[in-house]
């Protein structure tokens, strides 16, 4: 029978376990800590623990420890990373250092592939091939933070999951790899740090609101009527606008987080006037940030990028009443680790 990996425990089940073997139940902090803080890779490495523990350990449980494929830098320091899981899925993580800011991120995978199918996403023609766990979000986080420190002389300081999957269609995992992320006992990072962007689950919007997270949302929107919408991302059909807006009011006024918009700049689709005239009506429920972004290419694709004086208008328009807006310029599209170029590509 195949060993379970021994981080799908929780603290308390290592704990029950621990002291089913034998050993005192003060044993599981010393194994939780090697696991989480020190990363080992073999129950032989936890060098404080007692060798008939480590041994009883070894005998039930195994470490499945997310490893390097392939690292690629971009011309602008982005940093994309394609990692391997232990039955050969491939998955990919992205650093961004914005070196003048002193900030840090890495973009997170959730899923192997995606089952959005969203028609500007590269890795939505993957399909989703399975969900990710919580260890192996959290090694992500493990493994570029490593990089980052010795790339750039410090760790990462943001994380965003925004990489491949849904977030919110891996709930529990991706739930607890932000409590694992969080936990001060290991060098916890702040959940204000952490921001996880979706396509727009309504109901599990609520349901992340209910855990008391203070962690910041993300709502990949892209078209600010429901006909438009409609047409590149499918989960707007069951999730519409006003729908969506309910459950993020809920969200805000649960938690009074930094809420975003992500709005892929596509064009003579939804870069005109009109549009954002549409879009302004979306942030006057509650404070919201419009990020503008600057379209990838992707091959499968036909789209374009809005030429840059409709990009300059159509946040004018936004700025010229009163809307919190960013452009973001692509960062790693000549690696592919730009928004919407994750494909696991070879």
């Amino acid at each position: 029978m195949e060993k379970k990996d021994i981080r799908d425990l929780s603290f308390d089940e290592l704990k029950d376990a621990i002291v089913e073997m034998g050993s005192q139940a003060f044993r599981a902090e010393q194994v939780h800590r090697w696991l989480w803080q020190g990363r080992v890779g073999s129950f032989d490495q936890m060098a404080n623990v007692p060798k008939k523990l480590r041994t009883a350990l070894d005998e039930s449980y195994c470490i499945r420890r997310v490893a390097v494929d392939l690292i690629q830098k971009s011309s602008d320091g982005t940093m994309k990373f394609r990692l391997v899981l232990h039955d050969g899925f491939k998955i990919e993580a992205v650093l961004i250092p914005v070196m003048s800011e002193s900030r840090y991120t890495v973009c997170v995978s959730s899923q192997v592939g995606c089952s959005l199918s969203c028609k500007f996403c590269a890795t939505g023609t993957m399909g989703r091939l399975r969900n990710l766990t919580a260890q192996e979000i959290v090694d992500q986080y493990d493994i570029v933070n490593e990089h980052c420190e010795k790339q750039y002389g410090r760790g990462l300081t943001n994380v965003v999951y925004m990489g491949m999957g849904e977030p919110l269609l891996n709930y529990a995992p991706v739930v607890r790899s932000i409590r694992i992320l969080c936990d001060q006992r290991y060098d916890g990072i702040s959940p204000r740090r952490i921001t996880v962007s979706t396509a727009g689950i309504a109901k599990m919007i609520k349901k992340l609101a209910d855990e008391g997270l203070k962690i910041n949302l993300a709502l990949s929107l892209h078209a600010a009527n429901d006909k438009k919408r409609n047409e590149i991302m499918e989960i707007n059909q069951s999730n519409d606008l006003e729908t969506l807006m309910d459950a993020i009011s809920y969200f805000y006024t649960s938690l009074y987080t930094k809420i975003s918009y992500e709005y892929i700049a596509l064009r003579d689709f939804n870069d005109q006037l009109r549009d954002a005239d549409e879009l302004v009506k979306w942030t006057r429920r509650f404070p919201v940030m419009v990020n503008i972004i600057e379209y990838n290419t992707v091959a499968v694709f036909d789209w374009q990028k809005s030429k840059e004086d409709q990009l300059d208008a159509f946040s004018r328009r936004l700025r010229d009443q009163n809307v919190m807006v960013t452009v973001r310029r692509s960062r790693g599209k000549d690696i592919d680790a730009a928004c919407g170029q994750l494909a696991n590509q070879d």
